[in-house]
């Protein structure tokens, strides 16, 4: 058996184990609080029957132990009434209830189901009935099987969440190795063609021709630096993010659909923001192409560079199918995905890349089913722009 299965065997042993031992806590709290208010029923009987002594005794008769047990009750609020429920007397009753006939009767109706009334007989035709409620400390008591239930429901929610977290972070560990051998396994054959490259200008073939190649061979040294990079912290370097974009953007214009209308427009002095301008590059590209995936070959992406104080915002606007409101923010999760290929990981990376690495922030400006969907990015920018 590998370490990580005996790990996670072990971990969820840990949490049966957890669960079993608050349930069992759960129970005996159960059994107590019945055992507890068995004992007060015995009490309230005892009770009763010093009452019947007391009302049935004789001039000769010794009454102390009846009165010294009538007198221990402080705690158990008790109503005396006849057959019809009519209150004849009250004990341990709050005295502002005792003096409020509506609001006495009406506490009397709150705990008349508590417990089954005790008779007394008074005679062969007449009888009294006791009802009585709970003690304060047995309706404390009542609770705490509510509140052990809370804490279980508690104690699941912080297990369920660091399972998730853990699950989340062995995931992007995954990710991140795969990345990295990605560029690794990338780069020895990227090598060669950088080589072939050269003995083709020997040959004198068609310059058109590779330059064409070399633009594709840059283009996998740019992919492959974008692999390398996940999973650990980027370098930043001071860019004009307007020239960043704009390179990327006009690349990407001569590699997609003809029908594809691009338009661009930005402030004109350049705005100097702490980028790392491969993985910059490699969000344009995320959201550019999903928004062309969005419009199906066909309309028009606007890409607007706004600067306002201390930030810049960059917009990507589309005439694509849409997104339900409701999926703001659940495109960014990583699996999510509308098509039928893919693995939902495009705008994941994307947010990752803004938010952690260039400490940004991304999100669905509008969006409207059938019209089209705006995403937004937005950075702080530096104190001084480039020259």
């Amino acid at each position: 058996m590998q370490f990580s299965e005996k790990r996670n065997i072990t971990r969820w042993f840990i949490i049966v184990a957890s669960f079993f031992i608050v349930l069992l806590i759960l129970w005996n709290t159960y059994n107590f609080f019945q055992i507890f208010k068995n004992e007060e029923r015995s009490k309230m009987e005892f009770w009763a029957k010093a009452l019947t002594t007391v009302a049935n005794a004789n001039e000769n008769s010794d009454l102390s132990l009846p009165f010294e047990i009538i007198s221990k009750n402080t705690t158990i609020p008790i109503f005396i009434t006849d057959r019809k429920d009519s209150i004849i007397d009250a004990n341990n009753i709050d005295d502002a209830l005792s003096n409020d006939p509506i609001a006495l009767k009406t506490y009397f109706n709150s705990i008349k189901n508590d417990n089954q009334p005790i008779k007394i007989e008074r005679s062969k035709n007449e009888y009294q009935l006791v009802y009585y409620g709970d003690s304060p400390l047995l309706n404390k008591l009542k609770y705490y099987p509510i509140a052990l239930l809370l804490i279980i429901i508690l104690f699941g929610a912080v297990v369920y969440n660091f399972y998730k977290a853990t699950k989340m972070a062995t995931q992007n560990k995954l990710w991140a190795g795969m990345a990295k051998e990605t560029a690794h396994q990338i780069g020895t054959p990227l090598s060669s063609l950088i080589g072939w490259l050269e003995l083709l200008k020997l040959e004198n073939v068609a310059e058109s021709s590779l330059i064409e190649i070399e633009k594709d061979i840059h283009r996998l040294q740019t992919i492959t630096d974008r692999f390398s990079k996940i999973g650990s912290e980027p370098l930043l370097e001071n860019k004009n993010i307007i020239v960043e974009t704009k390179q990327t953007l006009d690349y990407l214009q001569t590699r997609v659909s003809k029908q594809i209308l691009f338009t661009f427009s930005a402030p004109e002095v350049p705005i100097c923001v702490a980028i790392n301008p491969a993985l910059h590059s490699w969000t344009i590209e995320n959201l550019v192409k999903n928004a062309i995936d969005a419009m199906r070959g066909k309309g028009h992406l606007d890409l607007t560079i706004t600067s306002l104080g201390n930030k810049v915002k960059i917009t990507i606007t589309d005439t694509g199918k849409g997104i339900p409101k409701n999926q703001f923010t659940k495109i960014f999760e990583p699996g999510f995905t509308t098509k039928k290929r893919g693995w939902g990981l495009g705008l994941s990376l994307t947010k990752r890349i803004v938010q952690e690495y260039h400490k940004g922030k991304i999100k669905v400006a509008h969006s409207e089913i059938g019209k089209g969907t705006a995403i937004q990015m937005s950075y702080m920018t530096l104190e001084k722009n480039l020259d």
